[in-house]
Parts: C-alpha cells; structure tokens; sequence
C-alpha cells in the first residue's frame, strides 16, 4: 500500500521543460536548468527567485553544485560548461566547446575536485575542475554506442556509473579512465542513474518504464521495480539510502522501499514529470515538469 504525498507549492519562473535540479550542500537554495536556456537560484526557506543565470544558447541539460555551496557548474547542448558565482550571480568561467555534440550528462564527483560530462558525441569526459580553464580533460571515456543519458558518482569518488540509449550501464574507474563493467538487462534507453548512499548500490531507471536495482561490486541485477506506465525520466536516493525516488513522464513520482522493492509513496502531476532531488535533511521532496514548474513535497518517508 502507498501513500499519497502532500504538495506545499509550486515554484514558476522558467519558461520551458525542468531538466535539472541541484541543491546546494547547507540546503540554503535550489539550482533549477531549464530548456528555456537558463537556470535559477531559489531560496529554500521561502520559495523565492533569488537570480536567473543567463548565458547559454541552447537549452540546459545539467547543473552541479561545488561542496562548498559557492559555485554551479551547467552543461547545455550548445556543447559548453560554465561555471557561476552562487553569491555575485556572476558567470566565473566559459568552456565553449567542451564536446564536438550537445552535452547531456553532467556530475561532479563528492570530493568536488573533478566534474564529469558526457555528450551526443557518445563519449564521457573527466575533467580537473581546478583546471578546467585549460580546456583539456584528464580522460575521454569511449565505449557506449549510443549517446549517454545520465551520470553518477560513487560516494568515495573512485567511480562513475553512465546510463546511454545503447540501453546498457558501464562502470568506471575514474582514477585510470578505465571500464570496469557493463550492466545489461533494460530493454530500451536507460535515461538516468543513482547510487546508494553506502556505495554499495546503483539504481537506473529507463524508458522501458522499469527500475533496476543493481549489486555495483559484481554488476548483477538485484531486482526489477515495476509501476511506471511511461518513460522514466530522473531517479534519486533519500539521504539515507533507504528510498528511491523516480520521476516519469506518466505524470507520477513514485517512492519505493530500497530494501523490498515496494511503493510506498505516490504523486501524481498534471504534466509529464522530468527531475527530482531531494533536500539534504530529506524532509521535502522537488520536482520538475515539462512546463517549467517545479512542485514541493513533503517527503513522508520518516514516517516508516
């Protein structure tokens, strides 16, 4: 049996589809991008726009938040990175071409020292972001035969985890550039992925409309999650990995147990869902549409 979550409001402001949302690490603000080419700055504790950081030429597709709360890192499929100033609203950095295609992967690793992209070009890039002013990766990552969707960081930043429409996951070491496995079993794209707090596992989400629990150490399927009846689009962890959080174009949010596999939680939405995150001390739940707006939750899993 599944609840029901409770919707507080809705932040307005974009224009066009929500294709990320980033929190920063004290929980302060919220990073949204946006296919209307831009992103926003909100204050968590009102709900409030507190910038727009404008500069890209082509929709959105990624924002990362520095560990220190003090800069975003956005990708676009104008092929660029930038980098912003949090507190001056200032653009800090401009890499114009950092992929010969649109990009439409982005992370950044826990320890914040290094950002990961990955790109129409079907490749994955590392790059130093202390010196990504040097306009040159530390590795470029080839292997998957159709473009990556979504990538994710282990906790201890040793690995990367993609997701590509080749309908596969391939693993990482992010310290040689090297594949370390390939997870085969989705039936169509694989569109995003998220790893357990503990490190231990990974789960995708795919536009087969299913959820895949994965063992990250030998790469064998844990169990399958079923309930979806439209493409999977953004799959997140509560922060205490006890949760998965998945967001589809069916126009729900569902919450499974992570140990069982049951829904335990249910939102449904007038427009196709695209994003979600959850806050820092896991007591309320964002997430994105194709329109522009962006719904806030309360997260009733504690109470379990």
């Amino acid at each position: 049996m599944s609840i029901s979550l409770t919707h507080l409001h809705t932040y307005r402001g974009h224009t066009d589809t929500i294709s990320a949302l980033a929190i920063t690490p004290d929980g302060s603000h919220l990073v949204s991008a946006s296919h209307d080419k831009t992103l926003k700055v909100w204050t968590l504790s009102d709900g409030r726009e507190k910038f727009t950081l404008a500069g890209h030429y082509n929709h959105v597709t990624g924002v990362v938040i520095t560990p220190d709360s003090t800069s975003a890192i956005s990708s676009a499929e104008d092929k660029s990175l930038k980098i912003w100033n949090l507190t001056t609203a200032t653009e800090q950095f401009y890499l114009q071409q950092a992929h010969l295609n649109r990009i439409m992967a982005l992370a950044i690793t826990p320890d914040g020292s290094r950002i990961i992209t990955g790109s129409m070009d079907q490749s994955l890039k590392i790059w130093d972001l202390a010196k990504l002013e040097r306009e040159h990766e530390l590795y470029t990552l080839t292997g998957h035969t159709h473009w990556p969707t979504a990538v994710a960081v282990t906790p201890d930043s040793n690995q990367v985890i993609s997701a590509a429409r080749d309908n596969t996951l391939k693993v990482w070491d992010l310290n040689q550039g090297q594949l370390l496995q390939t997870l085969q079993g989705h039936t169509y794209f694989v569109s995003t992925v998220a790893v357990t707090p503990d490190g231990t596992s990974i789960v995708s989400g795919s536009w087969d409309n299913t959820l895949k629990i994965w063992d990250l150490k030998t790469g064998k399927e844990i169990r399958t999650l079923s309930g979806h009846t439209d493409y999977i689009e953004d799959v997140t962890m509560t922060p205490d990995g006890q949760h998965i959080i998945s967001a589809s174009y069916d126009k729900t949010l569902k919450i499974w147990a992570m140990k069982t596999g049951a829904l335990v939680g249910n939102f449904t939405a007038a427009d196709q869902l695209t994003c979600c995150i959850v806050t820092p001390d896991g007591k309320t739940i964002l997430v994105g549409d194709e329109v522009g707006q962006i719904r806030v939750l309360i997260n009733p899993l504690k109470e379990f």
